[in-house]
C-alpha cells in the first residue's frame, strides 16, 4: 500500500524536482550514508514507527483489565483520546520544524517524549494519571512517522526511497497484527518481575525507545536542507481549545447533568475554541494546519467526511469489541487479542485486494463497497449477544478486517484524487487528520453512550429480575459472599451498581451477574447500531463521489 503511494507521488512530483535530483546525483551521493549506517539508520527509524504504531493498536485488548485495576472502567475513553488528540494535534507541526531546524534533533526529541510518556504510563496510579501520561507519549508519537518518512527522503536516493519507505510501511502490518495479541498477553499476565502484567504494555517501550534513539543520534550525520516555514502553533493550541472540553462533557456530561453549569461552561469554552481555530487557520492561509482553501474544494471536503465517518468506525469498533469479547464473553485479554487477531490479518488482505479492483472499476465504488461492508458488519453487531457463538465473532472480525483495508487503502488514493495535482502532498499530509479525529470524538463519545446507557439498563434488568435473581438476593448462604453482598448493597442503595471495576462479575453468584451481562450486551448493542448509522451515511456521500480517479488508474 505504501510501496504504491509513495511511488504515485514520486511519479506525480516528478517533472523539475526529480530533474533537479538528476543533475545533481553525484553531490548527493556524496551526502548519503555508507550502505551499513543507512541499514542500522532505517532500524533506528523502523524500531520508533514500530512503537507509535503499536501504542495505538495495542490498548485494544488490555484496556478492559488495566481499567479494572485503576478502578475506572467508565473512564477508558480519556486514556485513547488523549492519546490521539496531542497525536494528532502535534503530527503536522513536526514536519515544518524539522525543515527549520533539521530531522535529527525533532526526531530525537519526539522520541524522548515518547519514551518519558511509557515511563510514566507504567507509573500510573489512576485512569486520570494513565490519561495524561498517554497525552505525553502522543506528542512523541506525532512525530515518529511522519519524520521517519522525511528523514529517508534525506538520506537514501531518489531511485531506493519508495522502497525504503515501503519496508517501514509494512510495520503498520506487524504493529495491526502484534498489538491486540501482545496487549492480551501482558494485560492476562499477572505480575511479570514483580510487576502487573499490564504496566509492561508501556515499559517493553523503553528499552526499544533507547535502541532508536541510540541509532539516530549517533549515525544520522546528513544536514538536511533547512526550509523556513511558517509553523501554526495557534491552530495546534486552539484545536485542542476546541477538542478537548467537548471530550470532558461527552465523559461527564450525563453524570453532572448536560445543561448544568459546569456542561455548560464546557461547551461555551469549545466553542471558543472552535471560533478561534477558524479565526486562526483564515490568518495563516496556506500556513494553517487545515488550509481553509482545501476544505472549500467540495470534492475534497466530502472525501475527508467519509473519512472522518471511517475514523469512527475504526477506533470505536477498537475500543468495542474487546469489552464485549471480555466482560460479555467472558474471554482474557489474551484470548480476545488472539481473536482480534483475524481482523488484522483481513485488514492486510483488503488493503491488497484494492487495488486491482480501483484498476478496474475506479475508487468511488470499491470506496463506498469497502463502507457498505463494515456498514453491514455494525448492523449484525447489534444483534449480539451473550449467547452469540464464538465462531460468528471470528467471521464478523474478519469481514470488518477486510472493510477497513479496502477503507484505508482507497480514502488516501480518493483524497489525492480530489484536489488539483500541485496540492497532492498538502492533501495527502491531511490524510491521518480528519480520520484521526473522527476516532477522538467516536470513541469519547460513544463509551461514554455506552456506560450512560448501561448504568440505566443494570437497575431496569434487576427490577425486572426473574425469581431465580430475587431468590438469590433473599438467600443468607449468596448475601454472606462479601462480593453478593456488595452488589446487593449497590443496587438498594443507587438502583444500579458501579462499572467502574467490571472484575466483580466473574466472583459474584452467576445469577447475580446474569441481569449486569444483559444490560451490557444490550447497550453495546445500541451503541453498535448508532455506529452503524454513522457508517451509513458515509457509504451515502462515497456514492455521491464521481470519477473513475486519475490516481486510481496507476494504483
Amino acid at each position: 500500500m505504501v510501496a504504491d503511494d509513495v511511488d504515485r507521488v514520486l511519479r506525480r512530483g516528478g517533472g523539475p524536482v526529480m530533474a533537479s535530483v538528476a543533475e545533481s546525483t553525484t553531490a548527493e551521493d556524496s551526502r548519503l550514508p555508507a550502505r551499513g549506517a543507512l541499514i542500522a539508520i532505517l532500524a533506528g527509524l523502523g524500531l520508533g514507527m514500530f512503537l507509535g504504531a503499536l501504542d495505538t493498536m495495542i490498548m485494544a485488548s488490555a484496556l478492559r483489565t488495566v481499567a479494572d485495576q485503576l478502578h475506572g472502567l467508565t473512564l477508558q475513553a480519556w486514556v485513547t483520546t488523549a492519546y490521539l488528540v496531542t497525536m494528532t494535534a502535534s503530527a503536522p507541526l513536526y514536519g515544518k520544524l524539522s525543515d527549520i531546524y533539521g530531522r535529527r534533533p525533532l526526531y530525537l526529541a519526539a522520541i524522548l517524549l515518547f519514551i518519558a510518556g511509557s515511563l510514566l504510563c507504567g507509573l500510573a496510579q489512576s485512569m486520570y494519571q494513565l490519561a495524561a501520561a498517554r497525552a505525553v507519549q502522543g506528542l512523541g508519537a506525532g512525530g515518529l512517522t511522519s519524520l521517519a518518512l522525511a528523514v529517508i527522503a534525506d538520506i537514501s536516493p531518489p531511485d531506493k526511497r519508495s522502497k525504503y519507505q515501503a519496508n517501514l510501511g509494512a510495520v503498520f502490518a506487524v504493529a495491526s497484527v502484534a498489538g491486540p495479541v501482545l496487549g492480551g498477553f501482558f494485560a492476562g499476565s499477572g505480575e511479570i518481575l514483580g510487576v502487573a502484567g499490564w504496566r509492561w504494555i508501556f515499559l517493553i517501550n523503553l528499552p526499544i525507545g533507547l535502541a532508536a534513539c541510540l541509532l539516530v543520534a549517533l549515525l544520522l550525520k546528513v544536514p538536511a536542507k533547512r526550509v523556513q516555514h511558517r509553523v501554526d502553533f495557534g491552530g495546534a493550541i486552539t484545536l485542542v481549545l476546541f477538542v478537548f472540553p467537548l471530550l470532558v462533557v461527552a465523559e461527564n456530561g450525563r453524570e453532572w447533568g448536560w445543561a448544568s453549569p459546569l456542561s455548560i461552561g464546557l461547551f461555551a469554552l469549545g466553542g471558543i475554541g472552535l471560533v478561534l481555530f477558524l479565526l486562526v487557520e483564515r490568518r495563516v492561509g496556506d500556513s494553517a494546519l487545515l488550509p481553509g482553501r482545501l476544505f472549500r474544494n467540495l470534492p475534497f471536503a466530502m472525501v475527508n467526511m467519509v473519512n472522518f465517518l471511517g475514523g469512527i468506525g475504526v477506533f470505536a469498533g477498537l475500543a468495542l469489541l474487546p469489552l464485549y469479547l471480555q466482560i460479555v464473553k467472558g474471554m482474557s485479554p489474551t484470548a480476545a487479542g488472539l481473536l482480534l487477531l483475524p481482523q488484522s490479518l483481513a485488514t492486510t488482505f483488503g488493503a491488497r485486494l484494492s487495488s486491482p479492483l480501483m484498476k478496474r472499476f475506479g475508487y468511488q465504488p470499491v470506496l463506498a463497497g469497502g463502507m457498505v461492508v463494515m456498514t453491514a458488519v455494525f448492523a449484525v453487531l447489534g444483534q449480539v449477544g451473550l449467547d452469540t457463538p464464538l465462531w460468528t465473532m471470528v467471521l464478523l472480525v474478519i469481514a470488518l478486517g477486510l472493510g477497513l483495508g479496502v477503507f484505508f487503502q482507497v480514502i488516501l488514493i480518493a483524497i489525492q484524487d480530489s484536489v488539483p495535482e500541485t496540492d497532492i502532498g498538502l492533501a495527502s499530509g491531511l490524510y491521518n487528520f480528519s480520520r484521526q479525529i473522527g476516532g477522538v470524538a467516536g470513541t469519547a463519545v460513544f463509551v461514554s453512550l455506552l456506560f450512560g446507557i448501561a448504568g440505566d439498563r443494570v437497575g431496569e434488568q434487576f427490577e425486572a429480575a426473574g425469581p431465580q435473581v430475587q431468590a438469590a438476593l433473599s438467600d443468607p448462604a449468596v448475601m454472606s459472599d462479601p462480593a453478593n453482598a456488595a452488589l446487593a448493597g449497590q443496587l438498594h442503595a443507587q438502583g444500579t451498581v458501579d462499572l467502574n471495576d467490571t472484575s466483580f462479575l466473574a466472583q459474584v453468584d452467576e445469577r447475580l451477574a446474569q441481569p449486569v451481562l444483559v444490560a451490557l450486551s444490550s447497550s453495546l448493542n445500541t451503541v453498535f447500531l448508532i455506529v452503524g448509522g454513522f457508517l451509513a451515511l458515509s457509504v451515502v456521500i462515497a456514492l455521491l463521489l464521481r470519477g473513475r480517479g486519475r490516481t486510481a488508474e496507476s494504483a
